[in-house]
């Protein structure tokens, strides 16, 4: 059963606030006014109301896959066996648990899954593939895609028209 999101009404100072904290979360609460034109009080009660409203998931630090020497990205599809509800949380709960594993959707039509892993080189992607696919008797079929070049990786979204004057 999928859980109903409800949107939040944003103006144009709440847009303002998530295009540069989507640019730079490190900023203190004090840079984000300035950048944003509030006061430090207005920006501080806007950030927790778009925390409080799970708009604003979590703020992270967006490392060199390269420089910590897992520059090998994997783009997966998997296809189980059985697609009953238990089998796909079942591999679905043992992928995100690999700490390789960077992002998982399922998906249709088609694959069951699309993973997208990090992985130092092929030896590590070889133990992951014993660990995850091999040894899960109901997956079916994985094909996998090597990265050769990343054009574009953005976390930034759109951002939509403000829903309320501000």
């Amino acid at each position: 059963m999928s859980e109903v999101v409800e949107k939040i009404d944003l103006d144009t100072i709440d847009l303002r606030i998530l295009e540069v904290l989507q640019a730079d979360a490190s900023l203190s609460n004090l840079e984000l006014a300035a950048a944003v034109h509030t006061s430090a009080a207005t920006c501080l009660r806007r950030v927790k109301r778009l925390v409080d409203s799970g708009l604003i998931e979590r703020r992270v630090a967006i490392l060199s896959p390269d420089r910590l020497g897992a520059s090998l990205t994997v783009i997966a599809e998997v296809t189980l066996d059985r697609q009953g509800a238990e089998h796909l949380a079942a591999f679905e709960a043992r992928a995100v648990a690999e700490a390789a594993v960077q992002q998982c959707h399922r998906v249709s039509p088609g694959p069951d899954f699309i993973l997208i892993l990090q992985v130092s080189d092929m030896p590590a992607w070889d133990a992951l593939v014993n660990r995850l696919f091999t040894q899960d008797a109901n997956v079916r079929n994985v094909k996998s895609f090597f990265s050769v070049r990343r054009a574009k990786f953005e976390t930034k979204l759109p951002l939509p028209a403000p829903t309320r004057p501000g």
